[in-house]
Formats: C-alpha cells, sequence, structure tokens
C-alpha cells in the first residue's frame, strides 16, 4: 500500500470525512491541512483569512503541505484550494496518492448552504451567489484537480470501495 494519501476537492465534498474513515481503515495516521496549520499558528483559518489575507494563507498553507511529506502511513485531507497553488499538485504525486473525490457543482452548493461550518471564502453568499462561486472555482481548479492519481464519485462514497480503487491503482 502507498505510504501517503492525499484527499483533494472541492469545499464540502467531504475530505476530511473521507481521510479519517480511510485511515481507520487502513490502520493509517490521519492529518488534515487546515488543522495543521491552525494548530501550529494558534488561528482558525477564518480568522487567518479575515487578518492576513489569502496570499499569506496559500503560502503557509504550502509550507504545511511540505511538511507532510515528512510523515509515513497517513492519510491527509488538503484545503480545497491547497492543490492549485505553487507546484502543490506535482509535489503530492511525487510523494504520495492524490484522490479526488468529485462532485456536482449543484451538489457542493446544496451541502454548504446546509453546512454550519463558517468558511472564509463564501461566509457572506446568497444562495445563487454561492453557486456562481461554486462554478467559477471548480471550473478554474479543474486543470488542478485532473492531475490527481484517482478520481472518485464524492456522494455515497463507500470505504471499502475506495480501498479496492487504491489496490487497484497501486497494482499497475
Amino acid at each position: 500500500m502507498v505510504n501517503r494519501i492525499y484527499i483533494l476537492g472541492f469545499m464540502g465534498v467531504g475530505k476530511s470525512t473521507t481521510a479519517k474513515a480511510l485511515a481507520r481503515k487502513l490502520g493509517y495516521d490521519f492529518m488534515d491541512t487546515d488543522k495543521l496549520l491552525e494548530k501550529k499558528y494558534k488561528i482558525n483559518i477564518n480568522n487567518f483569512f479575515s487578518k492576513y489575507g489569502e496570499e499569506l494563507f496559500r503560502e503557509i498553507e504550502h509550507g504545511t503541505l511540505l511538511e507532510t511529506f515528512n510523515h509515513n502511513k497517513c492519510v491527509i485531507a488538503t484545503g480545497g484550494g491547497l492543490p492549485c497553488y505553487f507546484d502543490a499538485m506535482d509535489k503530492i504525486n511525487v510523494n504520495g496518492l492524490s484522490i479526488l473525490l468529485q462532485m456536482d457543482d449543484k451538489s457542493i452548493m446544496n451541502r454548504l448552504m446546509a453546512s454550519k461550518q463558517k468558511r472564509p471564502l463564501i461566509n457572506d453568499l446568497s444562495e445563487e451567489e454561492l453557486l456562481n462561486f461554486v462554478e467559477k472555482e471548480l471550473n478554474s481548479r479543474k486543470k488542478y484537480y485532473e492531475k490527481a492519481s484517482l478520481t472518485i464519485p464524492a456522494l455515497n462514497l463507500n470505504i471499502d470501495h475506495l480501498v479496492a480503487k487504491i489496490s487497484e491503482h497501486n497494482s499497475y
């Protein structure tokens, strides 16, 4: 089995939930780049965005990604935008297996509207604005997300099915 597995995808697709379940199933450690960043800098993502802006956040987020390369037997949930900055996708693919959790824009919007979690990029958007944002961001991130080693539908995801896909991919 691969040493590091990176779970990628847009906000709200279930990266952290999937990564935790997969780590448990494989007996691997679970890591979340957002949580690592929050712990290291003692500030939550929302406050970081408000106080320092997205540009500095992306730089620090990239540094957090690089730190994950020092860990073995782990499943890492990334921030939704992490693969889209610097050379993150190339580095992820060199250092582990990347899995994109894919979901259509309307399903993402519905999940985000139903979520109580605060997210810095969408906090004050109406439903229509949110759908437009999701469509636009998914389109701009597509070229990065397409570099993932595996793409898996996020709706009704079955962890045993995901493990089988990973094993299948590793046998090539």
